[in-house]
């Protein structure tokens, strides 16, 4: 089957990487800061938050659909073709929150993974969703590296100082678990504003 997938025309992998980029496309322009009027100079959810007195408002959860069973099986160093990058937001520049939320949409869509970056079947952990973004364009090492401190900071705030990496494929970790680290990284991220 892998070797049926790997067979499969250079066109069929163009658009299932370009419905994986479209999604991801969607979720970072539904998070680009507009205002109702141009003389309002806060978001709809600040003013709704300001309204409430201090009750933050929950943003809306990042839209992705399932990626394509091909790309996930492609080896990884497929994904920073230039093509692919062009076709998925080569050079996008994204939040430290933003890096979190998509990494734990990898994890969602692909299936997560222990004890190494990948599975043969394409699951990652949640180095290897990590990795994913990055070579489709999606940040850059250094907000790579600070969504590392992120959730290296949230193990540390646990009592836990192994790398998240190697926390990810200790015996008896569950997806649920790994899930729940990224999401509080990434909201602790975005509180902070990064």
């Amino acid at each position: 089957m892998i070797a049926q997938t790997l067979t499969a025309p250079a066109s069929e992998y163009a658009a299932e990487a370009a419905l994986l980029v479209r999604e991801i496309e969607q979720y970072l322009t539904a998070r680009v800061r507009t205002t109702a009027h141009p003389l309002v100079t806060k978001t709809t959810a600040e003013l709704l938050a300001e309204a409430l007195g201090g009750v933050p408002v929950a943003p809306a959860a990042p839209v992705l659909a399932p990626p394509a069973r091909a790309l996930r099986l492609l080896p990884d160093w497929v994904l920073a073709f230039p093509l692919l990058r062009q076709l998925h937001g080569a050079g996008r520049q994204v939040s430290v929150a933003e890096h979190l939320e998509l990494t734990a949409l990898v994890i969602e869509r692909y299936g997560w993974h222990s004890g190494a970056l990948r599975s043969t079947s394409g699951r990652r952990c949640i180095l290897g969703a990590q990795a994913v973004l990055f070579r489709l364009g999606y940040g850059d090492e250094h907000v790579a590296v600070a969504a590392g401190h992120r959730l290296q900071a949230v193990l540390a705030a646990r009592g836990i100082s192994e790398p998240y990496h190697r926390w990810n494929d200790a015996t008896g970790r569950t997806r649920t678990e790994v899930l729940a680290l990224v999401h509080t990284a990434a909201t602790a991220a975005r509180r902070e504003g990064r």
